[in-house]
C-alpha cells in the first residue's frame, strides 16, 4: 500500500481536507506527468533512479513543473533518508544539524537525501557549508531552482551538481493531470463531476504549463460548481469567473526579466516592431518600471541605430522623459513609439563596436602616454618640458582641421570607428573618408 492511499484509509476527512494539489502529488514515475526527455524510458534520469546511482543534482525549471515531487519520488525508490530543507527558513545553523544527522547515517550505512527547494536563495556562506558533505559523500543533494544555476550557484558546488533541466508542462500533460485528478479517488474519483473538455482545456491554458496552478484552479471550480441530483456542474460562468486572469510569469529580479529585455532588444535589431511592441508589453503587464524599459530602449538607441539615424537618440530622450512625466499606464504609447521607431531605424552597430575595439587596446596597453603636443601646459615647469609644443589650433586653418595625430604614438593610424552604409551614417563615412584622405595628402607633403 503507498503512502498517500494509507493515509487516505486511516483518516479520510483529515486526508480529503488537504489541498487538491497535495493530494494528488505522485509517488512512482508512472504517475509523474511530462519531464519525457529526463524520465521517459532509457532516458538519463530515469536509468540512474533504476539502478540507484544518483548522484548530486540541481533541478532546474519554472514552478509547478515537480521539482520537488521527482526529488521525493527518487528518495522513495533509492530507499535513501529524505530530509525536506528549505533555502527560505534555514540557515547555517539548521544546514550543520542536517549535515550530523547525514554523517550518523552514513556511519550505518544508510544514504541521506538532503532536497533544497529554492536553492538560489542560499547566499554563498551557505551554499559552501554543503560542500565538504558532497564531496565525501555524506549526502546527495538535490537542489531545485527556478532560476539560472550558471548566476544563482556558486560555481564549487555547481561542478559537483548534475543540471537536469525541467520544461514547462505541455497542454496534452495538464489534460492527463486534470483528466486524473477527476476520476482519481485522491482527488473527485468519489463524486460526480459534471466539467466539458472544453473547460478542462481553458483550465490547462490558464495554467501556463504550471501542475500546482491546474489543480488548484481544477478545486476552484469543482469546488464553486453547482451542486445537483446528478453531481457536480461546472458552468460556462463559473469557469469565467475562476479563470478571470492569468498571472504573467515575471520576476523583475529573476532570469525571466533578463530574457523578456532580451527579446525585446534582439526584436528591435532584427527590425520586427510587432514582435518589440509584444515583448515590451509583456515587461509592463509584469509590472517592470517603464523608465527601466526607457533606458534600454535609450542604449539601443546609440547600441544599434548609431549615426545610421542620430534622431533616434532623441526618440529614445523623449520617450525616457514621457515616461518620467506621465508614468503609467498612460506611458506606454509613449514607449510603444520609440520601440517602433527603433525596430523601423536604419541600424548601425559602429558605435557599439567603436567602444568595443577601443576598450580591447587599453585592456593590453593601459597606459599609453598622451602625446605631448596635446597636453595642457597651465605651468612654466609644464612648457619647459614641452608639453603643449607644436600644437596646431584646427580653428586657425581654413580647413578647419590639421594632420596633427591625436593617439598615442603606439596607435598611430589605428582606427576605431568603421562606419557602415546605413542610413544616414553613409554620409558620415562619406566624410570621413574626406578627411582621412585630406589628412593623409597633408602628410605626404613634409
Amino acid at each position: 500500500m503507498s503512502e498517500i492511499t494509507s493515509l487516505l484509509a486511516e483518516d479520510p476527512k483529515a486526508f480529503m481536507s488537504q489541498p487538491l494539489a497535495a493530494r494528488m502529488r505522485p509517488e512512482t514515475l508512472e504517475e509523474f506527468a511530462g519531464q519525457k526527455h529526463l524520465i521517459g524510458e532509457g532516458k538519463v534520469l530515469r536509468r540512474l533512479i533504476a539502478s540507484d546511482t544518483i548522484s548530486s543534482m540541481i533541478f532546474w525549471g519554472p514552478p509547478g513543473v515537480g521539482k520537488t515531487t521527482l526529488a521525493q519520488i527518487i528518495a522513495r525508490q533509492t530507499q535513501a533518508t529524505f530530509i525536506n530543507f528549505s533555502a527560505v527558513t534555514s540557515g547555517i545553523k539548521e544546514i550543520r544539524q542536517v549535515m550530523t544527522q547525514a554523517e550518523e547515517n552514513r556511519l550505518y550505512g544508510m544514504r541521506t537525501i538532503v532536497f533544497v527547494d529554492e536553492i538560489h536563495r542560499f547566499n554563498k556562506a551557505q551554499q559552501d557549508a554543503f560542500l565538504p558533505f558532497v564531496e565525501k559523500g555524506s549526502i546527495v543533494l538535490i537542489g531545485a531552482t527556478t532560476e539560472n544555476p550558471s548566476f544563482e550557484i556558486n560555481s564549487a558546488l555547481l561542478s559537483r551538481c548534475k543540471v537536469f533541466v525541467l520544461q514547462a508542462l505541455t497542454k496534452e500533460d495538464i489534460l492527463w493531470l486534470l483528466r486524473r485528478a477527476l476520476t482519481d479517488e485522491r482527488g473527485f474519483g468519489r463524486e460526480r463531476v459534471i466539467l466539458p473538455d472544453r473547460g478542462l482545456e481553458a483550465i490547462a491554458d490558464f495554467s501556463n504549463g504550471d501542475a500546482r496552478s491546474a489543480l488548484s484552479t481544477l478545486e476552484m471550480v469543482v469546488l464553486n460548481g453547482d451542486l445537483r441530483e446528478d453531481g457536480i456542474t461546472v458552468t460556462e460562468e463559473t469557469l469565467a469567473q475562476c479563470l478571470s486572469r492569468k498571472s504573467l510569469m515575471y520576476d523583475k529580479d529573476g532570469e525571466e526579466h533578463y530574457n523578456l529585455i532580451s527579446a525585446l532588444h534582439k526584436s528591435m535589431r532584427n527590425s520586427d516592431p510587432d514582435a518589440a511592441v509584444y515583448w515590451m508589453m509583456r515587461m509592463l503587464e509584469g509590472g517592470e518600471d517603464p523608465l527601466y524599459i526607457a533606458r534600454r530602449v535609450l542604449r539601443f538607441a546609440a547600441e544599434d541605430v548609431g549615426l545610421a539615424d542620430p534622431r533616434a537618440m532623441e526618440v529614445g530622450v523623449a520617450a525616457y522623459q514621457a515616461c518620467h512625466f506621465i508614468g503609467v499606464p498612460e506611458c506606454n504609447v509613449h514607449l510603444a513609439e520609440a520601440v517602433v521607431y527603433m525596430s523601423l531605424a536604419s541600424k548601425s552597430n559602429a558605435m557599439e563596436m567603436a567602444t568595443q575595439e577601443a576598450k580591447a587596446v587599453i585592456e593590453k596597453e593601459p597606459d599609453a602616454p598622451v602625446p605631448l603636443h596635446i597636453r595642457n601646459a597651465p605651468t612654466r615647469l609644464m612648457k619647459e618640458l614641452d608639453y603643449g609644443k607644436g600644437y596646431q589650433y584646427a580653428h586657425d586653418y581654413a580647413e578647419k582641421m590639421t594632420a596633427m595625430p591625436c593617439l598615442p604614438d603606439s596607435l598611430t593610424g589605428r582606427r576605431f570607428y568603421h562606419p557602415t552604409d546605413q542610413g544616414q551614417e553613409a554620409r558620415y563615412k562619406e566624410r570621413l573618408e574626406q578627411i582621412l584622405s585630406w589628412k593623409e595628402s597633408q602628410r605626404s607633403k613634409k
